[in-house]
Parts: C-alpha cells; structure tokens; sequence
C-alpha cells in the first residue's frame, strides 16, 4: 500500500466519524479530485452527513482523534486543511439550484473566483458513501445541464460585451491604472474561461488548473492557449496594456463567433 492510500485508509474512518451517527460519507476533491496533483497538492477531504457530533463537533472526542491523526501526517510532510463539513440537506438545495441555472458561486477566503458546487460534486474522488448520495449526486452531473450553461454564457458573456465596448477600459489603459487593469484581466480572463467551458459543455474547474484544462476542449478560439497565455503576461513595454486589451477584444470577438454558431 502506498503511503498516500494509506493516508486515504487511515483518515477516512476517522472523518466518517464525525457525523452522528459515525457514518459520514467521505470524499476528496481539489486537484486530487481532479487526478490533476502534484507534489505541491494537499488533501481536500469532504465529509456529508444529516448532522455532526455536538454540540460543538470540534469540542468532540472524534474530533480530537480526527485532528491528532491528522497532525502526525502533516508532521510527515502531507499536507492537509482540515475536513469540510456538509449538510446532505444543504448540498441538494444548493445543486438544484446550480442546476436550475440560479444559482451563483459562493464566496470563501480560500477561493478566486468562488466555490462551484457541480465541480465539486462531479470531479471529487468518491471514498465512502453509506447511503449513496454522492454517486447519486455524481449521476445526475454526468450531463451538464442546459438551464445551467444557458446561465452560465449569458452571464459572462454579458460581462464579456460590455469590457469590450466599454470606453473607460480604453482610458484606464491611456492612464496606466495598474490596480484596475489587473483587476480587470483577471474578471475579464475568469469570464472568458466560464464561457469556454460552459461552451464545452465541462464543468469550469474552479481556481485551479484552468488553463490546461482549456486547452483539451475541443471547442476553442484559434490559438487559445498561446493568445491567453500572452493576455496573461503582457510585458512590461509602453505598449504592453494597450495591446492585452486588443488581444482581450479579439479573443471575445471569436468567442462570440463560437458561442454564436
């Protein structure tokens, strides 16, 4: 047994047992999720459950063998965050509406661009699922829903169409207002990748590994990975700004052209 499995083996029953009734479901998603990581990835593990020990789960007994065990295999060089704690309640409700095509992705420190249930649900790496919620929950993501992309590209693409019109954009760039203008190639570059996997019809993968990711799709703007990769490092050149925001225009126009066809 590797040691990453026996990580998996060891910690799941432990986390498990942080629901009452000592039966949580279990996953791990992030990069490993994903089958994405590397050797700078941690260990996203996932527990749902109907309730947690209590009152306070961290005030526990399990908690403080969850949290033990999981000192020692940082002490060996793994990292791991913690566990995220999910009510099976919550997640339904916050999939239907996610699949409705309603909802928006939520907000936590630890995201850029917010958390995106689907990805979530659709990529994690299913470990222990007593009652089968999670497969269940993985089946019915096996499609992408329309309502969703339909929201999805109406809804970035908006975004798109107005930066690209939008003549303060031009006077910001005039001015070299770093501040905005970073902001703004990265709402512009997150917008654009919603669009390209939305268009795909592939779950956007959250802050991680987007551009890679991107580039295996099947339906993209000519040249994607290299004109995105030049948006994203402009140069330090007078002329640096002015010709990301070009690039940017061109690169929206041809999506448009895509979304379009």
């Amino acid at each position: 047994m590797s040691r990453e499995a026996e990580l998996i083996a060891t910690m799941t029953p432990l986390i498990a047992d942080l629901a009452e009734d000592g039966c949580g479901a279990v996953a791990l998603a992030g990069s490993r999720g994903k089958r994405r990581s590397d050797l700078k990835s941690d260990y996203d593990f996932r527990v749902y459950a109907n309730a947690y020990r209590g009152p306070e789960v961290r005030d526990s007994v399990q908690w403080k063998r969850f949290e033990a065990a999981m000192h020692d295999w940082v002490a060996e060089g793994f990292r791991m965050d913690g566990v995220w704690m999910r009510s099976y309640a919550g997640v339904r409700r916050d999939l239907d509406a996610w699949i409705s095509g309603t909802a928006v992705p939520k907000t936590f420190e630890w995201t850029i661009w917010g958390y995106h249930l689907p990805t979530d649900l659709a990529n994690q790496q299913i470990i222990y699922d007593p009652q089968g919620l999670l497969a269940d929950w993985r089946a019915q993501l096996a499609t992408y829903p329309e309502t969703l992309r339909a929201s999805i590209l109406r809804q970035y693409g908006e975004i798109l169409q107005y930066w690209a019109a939008d003549y303060h954009y031009e006077s910001k760039v005039a001015r070299r207002d770093l501040v905005f203008l970073v902001g703004l190639t990265g709402k512009l570059a997150n917008a654009i990748l919603q669009v390209v996997f939305a268009l795909n019809r592939v779950y956007f993968p959250g802050d991680g590994w987007n551009l890679p990711m991107a580039a295996e799709l099947e339906r993209l703007p000519p040249d994607f990975l290299s004109r995105m990769t030049a948006i994203l490092e402009p140069g330090h050149d007078a002329e640096a700004w002015g010709r990301q925001r070009a690039e940017l225009i061109a690169m929206i126009a041809d999506l448009e052209v895509l979304v379009a066809a």
